[in-house]
């Protein structure tokens, strides 16, 4: 029995999409596809940690909808998200012989999302996109809201698009293949969602892992609900999406300057406290606010400090190239209490944050 978990219109963003929590939906792909009217051939992206796991059962569906279908597998990591892969996506999308009315099926985590999301938003000017999120953090976060790109060797997400998805079907039953520290790591954007709007959900993760783990559908749930309100109400993030970015400014520079040692939500993690600490020296933050916060990820296992080996004055450097800065001031999204974050926070003197 495939059980519906949660169901999710999106129709801020033309035109429009569904995101579908459901147990078992990988199989019902292709029949989604059809329904939808999404025209073929379908070129598969995943990358080589899912595509062994998942690529085989996903073509099928879709080959036993009628769709012609190409698999392509590019490698792991946030290291690889790149130009490279971009060009190396456009090529594969000529030889599966797409056009502006097929499709490309994004099979994975964050990474593979962004990549094959900007390639559908560029090939021939734009072509159907459907994601099919594979991790926690690509689950509650990356998949959702349209926003695709890759990194620079100077910061990352600096080159992308708002190419927004025709479907996200969300199977929580895949993440029991998912490494332990992926889990966690998406934990991190579950957490930063309470935070923004849920302080129920907060307060489930300050339980720690053992009461998160077991209810990890509830947990998919509720997150993408978070998520989905915000991106409802401001799709193009010129207010409330750009809460979302809290943990962000500081968590990509750590995370980059790691050389990618760190997963995303390891450095988001580390982010948010020291976002908060910074909030509350500036803002009228209520105190204690970052002792909490980093309680919480340490008992979900998550870091909350900048390992020693990396150079602050790098971490400064690249938080100057932030894409979120105006006017060459950074702005910063920081909470004040559990269910409120003041968006826009300018941030002038970048060394005192650290």
């Amino acid at each position: 029995m495939q059980r519906l978990l949660g169901r999710y219109h999106l129709g801020s963003m033309e035109p429009g999409y569904d995101v579908i929590v459901q147990e078992g939906v990988l199989d019902q792909l292709g029949e989604m596809l059809r329904s939808r009217n999404l025209g073929g051939p379908v070129l598969v992206v995943s990358d080589t940690n899912t595509s062994p796991l998942y690529g085989d059962r996903v073509l099928g569906s879709l080959q036993a909808a009628g769709y012609t279908t190409t698999q392509l597998a590019i490698p792991a990591g946030e290291i690889h998200k790149n130009l490279e892969t971009i060009v190396s996506l456009w090529h594969g999308c000529l030889k599966a012989g797409l056009d502006r009315k097929s499709t490309i099926v994004s099979l994975g985590g964050g990474v593979v999302g962004d990549l094959a999301g900007f390639a559908a938003a560029t090939f021939m000017r734009g072509c159907v996109w459907v994601s099919v999120p594979t991790t926690l953090l690509a689950m509650v976060d990356a998949s959702l809201g349209g926003k695709t790109g890759f990194d620079l060797p100077e910061g990352k997400n600096l080159v992308g698009a708002f190419h927004p998805p025709r479907l996200v079907p969300v199977d929580p039953d895949v993440l029991s293949t998912l490494p332990d520290r992926e889990l966690r790591a998406g934990m991190a954007e579950v957490v930063k969602h309470g935070i923004i709007a849920d302080p129920d959900l907060f307060a489930l993760c300050t339980q720690g892992w053992d009461a998160v783990s077991s209810r990890i559908p509830e947990v998919v749930r509720r997150g993408i609900a978070v998520k989905v309100k915000i991106i409802e109400e401001d799709p193009y993030e010129s207010g409330i999406r750009a809460a979302l970015n809290f943990g962000h400014t500081i968590g990509h520079a750590v995370e980059l300057v790691s050389g990618f040692n760190l997963l995303h939500g390891e450095a988001v993690a580390i982010g948010m406290v020291i976002e908060t600490r910074l909030a509350e020296r500036i803002l009228e933050t209520d105190p204690g606010l970052s002792e909490m916060l980093a309680g919480t990820l340490s008992g979900l296992g998550l870091p909350v400090e900048i390992p020693d080996n990396l150079d602050r004055a790098d971490i400064i450097q690249s938080m100057k190239m932030d894409k979120k800065k105006t006017a060459g001031v950074v702005r910063f999204a920081l909470p004040v209490r559990i269910g409120c974050v003041k968006v826009g926070v300018e941030v002038a003197n970048l060394e005192e944050t650290l």
